[in-house]
């Protein structure tokens, strides 16, 4: 009877351990899926947040990079950036193609960054040399761009374009209006010398332009520190500017001085100045 007794009370504890340890994972498994259940409502609450309402909020950063003559608060008006603006409602090529239309912008660059951010970017037109237009009765420098832009009036104090040289030879230019498309080239010329060699085209005052009698042109120079003349192809390059300069120092101790040099042959030749 005691052996009996003994397996079925082993039996027994057996038995209610068992059950013990079911419920105590049954309580675990729902600890867990209330955890994931929660998690899952609170990564969904922010996917919801970052994708469906914040794009839709006002920008929180409106960065902008401009210069100086065109306001942070007249950029955005022209762009079409108001304080409701955000991710979702503003169009970035439509933006960039507004500014674009200001004068002095060479390019716009507008960049969104998701899902509240927005980056302005603009860059000047940059003046590579002067032309004169009327104004009225009187003679006004106007500043030309790389691309054949004139632009803006030139201020008469402005280091900016104090030693660019001005082309001379064209039709009534005006603000607002281009080269025409035959002369693009050489402002382009202009712009690289300008870069790489300063020195060179400071050396330069006047470059006018001659029409072929048939078709074309040519350039003729007006030196900073000479008398001379120089007749060049309408190719401006280094290579000329530096010729140009070493014929004009072999003829600056000379007496008998050249009215002009003419280089459209590759080589240098000239009249002499008659005797008057």
């Amino acid at each position: 009877m005691t052996s009996d007794f003994s397996y079925i009370a082993c039996d027994t504890r057996e038995y209610q351990s068992g059950k013990t340890k079911s419920k105590v994972t049954k309580n675990v498994e729902k600890g867990l899926k209330r955890i994931l259940i929660i998690a899952a409502v609170i990564m969904a609450a922010e996917l919801i947040w970052l994708f469906v309402i914040s794009p839709f909020i006002p920008f929180s950063t409106v960065d902008v990079q401009s210069f100086a003559g065109f306001e942070r608060a007249d950029i955005l008006r022209l762009a079409g950036i108001e304080e409701t603006s955000s991710y979702m409602s503003t169009n970035v090529k439509d933006a960039q193609q507004k500014l674009s239309t200001n004068i002095l912008v060479e390019s716009a660059t507008v960049i969104k960054r998701f899902p509240d951010k927005l980056s302005i970017f603009l860059v000047p037109r940059k003046a590579v040399a002067l032309t004169l237009g009327v104004s009225g009765t009187k003679q006004t420098p106007l500043c030309v761009d790389r691309h054949g832009m004139f632009f803006k009036t030139a201020q008469a104090s402005s280091s900016e374009t104090a030693a660019l040289p001005i082309i001379s030879g064209i039709e009534a230019p005006q603000v607002n209006m281009r080269l025409p498309a035959s002369l693009v080239p050489l402002v382009e010329s202009i712009s690289v010398i300008g870069d790489n060699s300063p020195e060179l085209l400071a050396a330069v005052s006047e470059i006018r332009i001659e029409r072929k009698t048939l078709d074309g042109f040519e350039l003729v120079l007006y030196p900073v520190h000479s008398s001379i003349k120089v007749r060049v192809e309408n190719n401006l390059t280094e290579d000329v500017l530096r010729f140009m300069l070493l014929m004009l120092n072999v003829f600056e101790t000379s007496q008998t001085k050249p009215e002009e040099i003419d280089f459209r042959s590759g080589m240098g030749s000239y009249k002499i100045k008659e005797q008057s």
